[in-house]
């Protein structure tokens, strides 16, 4: 079925079933599905779908966004980059006094400092200050999680793995990504809580999952935003 509203069209199929309320699904491809209890009329759902479509467009977008895969980064003012789950522009500044390049966040914007004007340059600024970040941000919530545990990490190391968000070994060293800055604190929080789990339980046994929901008991959520945002947590 398809359906024109504020000036856009978007195609949806109605599944008819044994229920007493709506639901709507988006899929990976931005198919969208109505799920309305039998009987109900197309002008009811037609009026569902209006109601929603505002969230609609937007988790279309997304869908479409995340087809498309990353886009080249442009390394000019005025480029955005994710930081705490938001995305901020960029605003890039010569210093040629200065020692070593180095990026200041002032909670509107990211300004990047350099010796040299240069889109490596600007990359690796960019790159060292997320590792930095990540650091801090994942040292402070180890030791705000700390007190769910009888053991504590034996050393805490930020890497560049390519497909992992974190990782805790039998000698309970506890490794997380650096892109994991670019996340909202409560995913942080979700990975942190996640690997001090594994110093418990060194599987993905019921024993752990059950410790993991004890102490983030929406930690399903936040593993869905790192599932759907992954892609854009990039420099």
């Amino acid at each position: 079925m398809i359906h024109t509203y504020l000036g856009e069209t978007i195609r949806f199929e109605i599944k008819y079933k044994n229920r007493t309320s709506f639901g709507i699904t988006i899929d990976s491809y931005g198919n969208v599905e109505v799920q309305a209890p039998k009987g109900t009329t197309e002008d009811k759902v037609i009026q569902l779908i209006e109601d929603k479509w505002e969230q609609i467009q937007q988790k279309l977008k997304e869908m479409k966004d995340r087809l498309n895969g990353p886009q080249e980064k442009v390394y000019e003012h005025g480029e955005s980059f994710l930081y705490l789950g938001k995305i901020f522009p960029i605003r890039i500044f010569q210093e040629t006094s200065i020692e070593q390049d180095y990026v200041v966040f002032d909670g509107e914007q990211l300004t990047i400092n350099l010796k040299q004007l240069d889109d490596e340059k600007i990359k690796q600024a960019l790159k060292r200050f997320y590792y930095q970040q990540c650091k801090a941000l994942v040292e402070k919530s180890i030791q705000f999680h700390q007190s769910h545990f009888k053991t504590k990490p034996r050393s805490i190391r930020i890497s560049d793995s390519k497909t992992t968000w974190g990782t805790c070994d039998s000698k309970l060293q506890l490794t997380f990504n650096w892109r994991l800055a670019m996340a909202p604190q409560k995913v942080i929080d979700y990975v942190v809580v996640h690997e001090m789990c594994h110093m418990v339980h060194l599987n993905h046994d019921r024993s752990f999952w059950r410790l993991v929901g004890s102490i983030m008991p929406d930690y399903k959520e936040l593993e869905k935003w790192l599932a759907i945002s992954n892609w854009k947590m990039t420099v």
